[in-house]
Order: C-alpha cells, then structure tokens, then sequence
C-alpha cells in the first residue's frame, strides 16, 4: 500500500512539475500578445526550412510541431508534415485541421514552416536526398490510407497528432519520435489495441490513447495514464513528460544528405 500511494504521489509531482514548466515554455514560445486574438496571430514562415528552389535538385521531408493555440499550447502540440520531391521548387503541406466541414486532412493552408498562430514550430524530423525521395510515396500512400480523415476530438482523438503518427507507422523510414506531449499520437480503437507505435518499429498496446504502454526504437519506454505519458529513453538517455515533452535532449533529428548528394 506505502509502494502504491509513493508511486502516485511520485506521478503527480511529475505532472505538476511538468505543467508548470509547460506553462513558461509555451509563453517563451509564443509570439503574439495575450490580447490578441486567432485570427492576427502570426502565420508567417519562421524561417526553418529549406528554400525550396535553392534546393530544388533535392528531395526533402520535414515533420515539425508547435504549441496548440489558446491555453491548450500548454498542454499539447500540433504537428504536421511537409516534402518536396527532387525536382520541384514548392513543398507540400498535410495536417488535420479541426475547423470547417468535410475532411479535415488539409493541404497547403499554411506556409510549410509557418508559425501556428503565433508559436514558433518545432523541427522533429529532417530527411534529405535519395532516402527523402524514396518515402515520399509511402507519406502519399499513408495519408491516403489515413483512418479518420472526417473525425477531429482534441481528447484522446483521433486529431493533428493522430493523423501524423499514422504516417510514422506506415512509413518507418522516417523514425519519427512525435513528443509525450503529442495527445492523441497513441490513439487507437478498441478493435485494433495492438500494434505499432508511431516510430513504426515496436510494440503498442494503447486503449482509445487513453491507457497503455509503448515500447519503441524512437520512444524507449513510456506509459500513458489517462492521457498523460511518462517514459523514458535509454540512448541518448532522456525523460519523456506530459506537457512538455521531455528533458534530456532536444527533439530534434537530422537525417540529411551528404555533401555529395546535395
């Protein structure tokens, strides 16, 4: 009973912790005033990825993320994806946007690495060259095969991170490592509780993102409790949190070319 009640105690200072930090970041993060609404909120390019025609001989593919708007940024983040196949000079741009009838996967309504109403994004994943050119068709087959294009729920999903951990399953070539605080990238129904995490290479047992346990090549160890997810990476050691993300390293990673193939 004490191991109990030390653990759950342990577990909620960590969530406190967690959401307070949380808080300091997405106000760091966020470049518009408190007084300022959705809708002039800066949407501009933040200035993250490649000009597309200086690097129109590459193929490049980019998945970023970035504090929700309102005080949901304290909470979580929205993630999406972009890529430009060898030969063309503009990138395309796939998320699920909440907002307006019909399908929600969206393309190109905002700049590739714009600003999500006012919080400077994330890059989380970068491949460049033949490797980038090579998993382009899966990303188009994934988003393609994407089960809920019509539905959005902001907990536990399916919604922006669910849509784009998907394409990590599909595709794991992109070793993608979508951060704890991505709610809704551990969605799954309760037909098909088992499978793969979003890295694509692992194990995960996830009960509607609400309850489970993932171990995978990119998320080491993390356990979800109502949503909230605390785990742990072994190399490069790293502590995955709720809210924030994680501590240890930033969550980014390269995978680009070599000088030769640029």
């Amino acid at each position: 009973m004490i191991a109990i009640k030390t653990l759950g105690l342990s577990f909620l200072c960590i969530v406190l912790f967690s959401l307070v930090v949380s808080q300091v970041q997405a106000v760091h993060q966020r470049q518009s005033l408190p007084e300022e609404g959705w809708w002039s909120a800066r949407r501009d390019s933040a200035g993250l990825a490649p000009n597309p025609r200086d690097n129109a001989r590459q193929a490049i593919v980019q998945v970023y993320a970035a504090p929700t708007w309102g005080w949901k940024g304290i909470v979580a983040v929205h993630p999406w994806i972009i890529f430009k196949p060898a030969g063309e000079t503009e990138y395309y741009r796939y998320e699920v946007i909440a907002w307006g009838g019909g399908e929600k996967v969206r393309l190109n309504r905002n700049p590739a690495d714009g600003y999500w109403y006012g919080a400077r994004p994330r890059l989380l994943v970068e491949h460049r060259g033949p490797e980038a050119q090579a998993m382009i068709p899966q990303i188009k087959a994934a988003i393609a095969s994407y089960p809920w294009p019509n539905t959005y729920h902001a907990w536990p999903g399916p919604n922006s991170n669910t849509f784009i951990a998907h394409i990590g399953r599909e595709v794991p070539a992109l070793k993608l490592d979508m951060p704890a605080n991505a709610v809704g990238k551990d969605y799954r129904s309760l037909q098909n509780p088992i499978g793969l995490p979003p890295s694509g290479r692992g194990v995960q047992l996830s009960l509607l993102g609400v309850a489970g346990v993932t171990l995978g090549a990119e998320e080491g160890v993390e356990l979800k409790v109502l949503g909230l997810n605390v785990g742990f990476n072994i190399w490069p050691l790293r502590l995955r949190l709720p809210f924030i993300g994680g501590l240890g390293r930033d969550n980014e990673q390269k995978n680009t070319a070599d000088e030769s193939q640029l």
